[in-house]
């Protein structure tokens, strides 16, 4: 049986060392529960120790989830997976903040249903390619301004930061170029007055290497396994 509380316990301590060592206040610092294939009976336990955000990968786990969960209203719900435009309806229905918004055509398609749903705003994070994977989903770094400019005219939508995947690395020391690119390309992008875009949040740093991510400046951390997982925190 895995012990969800004293693995998020022992996340929030390794949050916490990260963060000192860093120089930054752990309150800063917000874990997502990544919540794929996790049981809502799970995901209870952790209702009620302060998790403020879950994260979804797939539409259709998330919506039945949501509705089954009785504590739903006091969490966000965060989509973190590729999403595409035949899900947005349902994904607004439900989700406080999209991190994987990867192309103009998607964000369009967002600002559209929030026009037809009356949605004053929606919020959103846009993925970036950094590490160039062909594997990967995301905007290459260059395109990133050109959206913004575009993005101008959504005035349904809010561009709240960015987001990335690193690639899986046994040593997540390797990770720490790729997770430097992208705060330093939103630090960038956030003076340069794009009317749509605040350089909010930075999405990045999974279980195998979110304390490197937390150094680099990461203030969501998308976190499954070593909370839900049995494998040794």
């Amino acid at each position: 049986m895995v012990n969800v509380l004293a693995n998020w316990n022992a996340v929030q301590e390794r949050i916490n060392r990260a963060a000192l060592k860093a120089g930054r206040s752990p309150e800063t610092i917000q874990v997502v529960a990544i919540t794929k294939g996790v049981a809502v009976e799970q995901i209870t336990p952790l209702a009620a120790t302060g998790m403020i955000a879950v994260g979804e990968n797939r539409i259709q786990e998330a919506l039945p989830k949501y509705q089954a969960a009785e504590w739903r209203e006091k969490v966000e719900w965060h989509f973190v997976g590729h999403l595409q435009t035949n899900k947005v309806r349902q994904c607004l229905q439900f989700v406080d903040l999209i991190h994987s918004v990867d192309s103009l055509r998607l964000l369009r398609e967002i600002q559209c249903r929030a026009v037809t749903m009356d949605l004053d705003q929606v919020r959103v994070l846009l993925q970036v390619n950094i590490s160039g994977e062909a594997t990967k989903f995301g905007l290459a770094p260059a395109e990133v301004p050109g959206l913004l400019e575009q993005a101008e005219s959504y005035d349904r939508v809010l561009i709240q930061g960015l987001m990335t995947m690193a690639p899986f690395e046994t040593d997540p020391e390797m990770t720490r170029p790729v997770f430097r690119q992208l705060r330093l390309l939103g630090e960038e992008l956030g003076g340069k007055g794009f009317p749509r875009f605040e350089m909010k949040y930075l999405s990045m740093g999974m279980t195998n290497d979110f304390e490197v991510a937390v150094e680099e400046g990461a203030n969501l951390l998308r976190i499954g396994s070593a909370i839900f997982g049995r494998r040794p925190v």
